[in-house]
């Protein structure tokens, strides 16, 4: 059978199939005609819908309005005014550059324009119909865009679209990420009439707030960073409040929503430490580039880019959010803990329920001579963490208290190491975030006081990601100290497990393991990791040959090197059940302070959580 002869498509049928590829629902065509006019200078912009945008999308904005003489060309494919060369498509700027939207959407829906150019004498009005031409009507300034009966001539296309709630969600999605990226423009959304929300100008954390709400904010840390052509802005989850949805990811590159691959590995590689299972991270980011550096023309619906140097911006990102990450807890200010002079926000009296200002906490003073965080308190936990009987701790013993606004001038005498008799820190003014150890719980949980209300602390995740982060500072560092045994600890191995260790034994004394056969079937660990000498020897010496008959040596160091240091972390932690004395719960907490990632375990478990003095009031019904 002979091929047809070639021959040009009409005009109609192009712009239809350039309509497939921009034109997929209702949002798709919310999306384009927003894009328009926030690059048209609108500073307010009002979207109305009908039946979830199928029956009818209508923009009012108050842009720069177009020319009587372009309403026409405004409708023709590839007609713009927003590039002229191929140096600007290089540095695209704008939301559109394309010229295909409006020529698209008059392919499959009735369109009309009403447009008043700034300083024109009266608007024109254009419906998008073969031989129609523009008409004097009545309107203040900018654009109104109409679109009417989407599909209407393409029946087939229409029976893909979803109920009306669901293109409805779809809609309201487009108006909110454009809203999110332009926070100095007003943006109002109303459907079938009922106005759904009015969003004034605001900066950008406000306007996030509005769009996300205060729970997110909330929930969420700061993100700056900057580099050369390249900052990054916006909020990145903690790791503790993730959820299990994988799109709550807005990521915009140059103000631009973008669904990048490049970005979303990267965020999921700088959460990997500290989620837990299958939890996703959620952010809100705004990535600024050299436009030049970025190629915006790689998809018809433009969310998706291409970098120029896709590995710098995923090191970029990744380090940003990395280091967002790791910040130690935060430690609370004079303003924020009140002095005597100037209290914080007044507290309930516990006693007669009237409010009086909160009592001032005491915090740990660098006086003896070491510095920081080295103090002596330090040095007791690091003896708590060793294998030594300790006697519980004594009945009721507690940090001192003292009345509201005498704390600066009465500082509490030095707590006393139950241990060895050594003094620790004596404190003064303002309270550390974790507070001041009150009593241990089950022998798992630690139970603190801090300006706000209540620290409880899983001890055993807390010092899990102590000994992570050290072990990994000295993987990186001089190396790893170790630690040799008095007496070896002598366990049974198959021969597989001895032939591992004969193998690898240089690499396993880079790690600080010095195992060696002492017999048929046996094995010995002589020495241990300086930082792990509390733990087990023997679980850590058998995770340690079971990771490395499983992945090799060479992939351990390589690949899985921060997944092996963690499990050495987990078996050297202290465990539950453990009793510890005030002063070693105390020392824990400013090491907490102190460490990255501390509010996580290695697996990605809360390793303290707050519970104020309000919710604890609200708990007891309190004034009520």
């Amino acid at each position: 059978m002979p091929l047809p002869r070639i021959a040009r498509l009409p005009d109609l049928l192009i712009s239809q199939i350039a309509a497939g590829e921009v034109v997929e629902r209702p949002a798709s065509v919310l999306k384009e005609l927003l894009e328009n006019s926030l690059d048209a200078g609108s500073t307010a912009i009002r979207v109305h819908l009908e039946e979830g945008g199928v029956k009818l999308i209508r923009i009012t904005d108050d842009g720069c309005g177009i020319a009587k003489d372009e309403l026409a060309l405004a409708l023709t494919r590839h007609a713009t005014s927003k590039i002229t060369s191929l140096d600007d498509l290089e540095r695209v700027a704008s939301f559109g550059f394309r010229g295909e939207a409006l020529a698209s959407v008059a392919a499959v829906a009735r369109l009309t324009i009403t447009s008043r150019e700034r300083g024109a004498g009266h608007a024109w009005k254009l419906k998008a119909e073969n031989g129609a031409a523009p008409e004097p009507a009545a309107l203040m300034a900018g654009t109104v865009v109409e679109m009417r009966d989407l599909y209407y001539n393409t029946p087939a296309r229409r029976k893909f679209l979803k109920s009306e709630s669901t293109e409805f969600a779809h809609c309201a999605d487009a108006v909110r990420r454009l809203a999110l990226t332009r926070p100095d423009v007003a943006i109002s959304l109303a459907h079938n009439g009922r106005s759904l929300f009015q969003l004034a100008p605001a900066d950008r954390t406000r306007r996030i707030a509005d769009i996300l709400g205060d729970d997110f904010i909330g929930a969420c840390r700061a993100v700056d960073a900057s580099a050369g052509p390249i900052s990054l802005a916006g909020f990145a989850i903690d790791p503790t409040r993730a959820g299990d949805t994988k799109d709550g990811q807005t990521v915009f590159v140059n103000g631009r929503f973008v669904r990048d691959k490049v970005i979303s590995h990267a965020l999921r590689e700088a959460y990997r430490d500290v989620l837990h299972g299958s939890r996703q991270p959620a952010v809100c980011l705004f990535l600024e580039i050299d436009p030049a550096l970025v190629d915006v023309n790689v998809h018809p619906a433009k969310t998706e880019v291409r970098f120029r140097d896709s590995r710098a911006v995923h090191q970029f990102v990744f380090h940003a959010i990395q280091r967002t990450l790791a910040a130690p807890i935060e430690r609370a200010s004079l303003a924020d803990a009140g002095t005597p002079e100037n209290p914080p926000a007044a507290a309930v009296d516990r006693n007669n329920g009237q409010h009086s200002a909160p009592p001032a906490y005491p915090t740990r003073q660098a006086s003896l001579g070491v510095a920081e965080p080295a103090a002596a308190a330090y040095l007791a936990f690091a003896r708590a963490a060793q294998n030594i009987e300790r006697q519980p701790a004594i009945a009721g013993e507690r940090m001192p208290q003292f009345a509201p606004g005498n704390a600066l001038q009465n500082p509490p005498p030095a707590a006393v190491d139950r241990n060895n008799g050594a003094e620790m820190p004596a404190a003064s003014g303002d309270g550390p975030p974790l507070g001041y150890a009150l009593a241990q719980l089950h022998g798992i949980y630690i139970l603190a006081q801090n300006a706000r209300g209540l620290i409880v602390v899983d001890m055993h995740a807390a010092h899990e990601r102590i000994l992570y982060e050290k072990l990994k500072a000295a993987y990186d560092g001089a190396g790893v100290a170790t630690q040799n045994l008095l007496i070896p600890a002598v366990f049974s191995a198959d021969a597989l497990d001895i032939a591992a260790v004969e193998e690898h034994g240089e690499a396993l004394a880079g790690l600080g393991f010095s195992l060696a056969p002492l017999g048929p079937g046996q094995l010995g660990v002589r020495a241990v990791p300086a930082l792990l000498q509390a733990g087990d020897p023997v679980a850590l010496a058998r995770a340690l040959i079971a990771d490395l008959r499983e992945h090799g040596i060479s992939h351990l160091l390589a690949a899985r090197r921060n997944e092996l240091l963690a499990t050495m972390a987990c078996h050297g932690a202290v465990r539950a059940r453990r009793q510890l004395a005030i002063p070693e719960m105390n020392a824990l907490l400013r090491q907490m302070e102190d460490t990255e990632r501390a509010g996580q375990c290695n697996h990605g478990r809360p390793t303290w959580t707050e519970l104020s003095m309000d919710q604890l009031d609200k708990l007891f019904l309190r004034g009520q």
